[in-house]
């Protein structure tokens, strides 16, 4: 379908959009020590990557155009429909936010956001006591943060991927994995035996379900 509006080059957007969940991800995760600014700052870089071609340049659609205009012959590249790759791929029809992946993602968000949301209210409150964080999500999982964040970028790669993103995922998830093992060196000298009984009992990423 053709777009007659133009679907790029709304830099305005772009910027808009990058600053709403730049602003909305701090407000949860208000980073206070050098490591969560990294944290923070990683993901603000993929956040503003991911704008920028949804609104200002399309540069994975540039670089694919001529294997797409093979592979899908009268797609309309510059339409705003043609940046859901995982839609074009899959050959699925009608609007793409629609699609289940689309859905997926919002799930993805909505729960990546909640837990950001529960995990920096129980660090507050431990930091404050100058006590290990054990209670909501961290009574499940030692990193609910970390996990938050890649909950919300997988969130939104399932509705934009693109080159830059796909590529700065698995750095993030090595960047995000080392920086969780710097903080548990720290939580052990800082609380010896209580935090190695803690993390005995309290995986690192993923919950046990039982």
């Amino acid at each position: 379908m053709t777009n007659p509006e133009p679907a790029y080059g709304l830099w305005l957007l772009a910027a808009l959009n990058s600053a709403v969940f730049i602003m909305f991800a701090f407000s949860f995760f208000k980073p206070a020590t050098a490591r969560d600014w990294r944290t923070f700052g990683a993901f603000t870089a993929f956040i503003v990557a991911l704008f920028v071609e949804m609104y200002g340049f399309p540069l994975t659609i540039y670089l694919l155009s001529g294997w797409l205009q093979t592979k899908f012959p009268g797609l309309d590249l510059m339409s705003h429909e043609s940046g859901h790759l995982w839609h074009t791929f899959l050959g699925e029809k009608g609007d793409p936010h629609f699609s289940a992946l689309h859905i997926a993602s919002y799930a993805f968000l909505g729960f990546g956001f909640f837990l950001l949301s529960s995990a920096w209210n129980v660090l507050y409150h431990a930091q404050r006591r100058n006590s290990l964080a054990t209670a909501g999500p961290y009574a499940r999982i030692r990193h609910p943060q970390y996990v938050a964040f890649v909950m919300i970028l997988l969130g939104f790669l399932l509705q934009w991927p693109t080159l830059l993103t796909l590529v700065m995922f698995p750095l993030l998830l090595v960047m995000y994995a080392k920086l969780s093992m710097t903080e548990e060196a720290e939580m052990r000298k800082q609380f010896g035996e209580t935090y190695e009984a803690y993390a005995l009992r309290t995986p690192r990423f993923i919950p046990r379900w039982r």
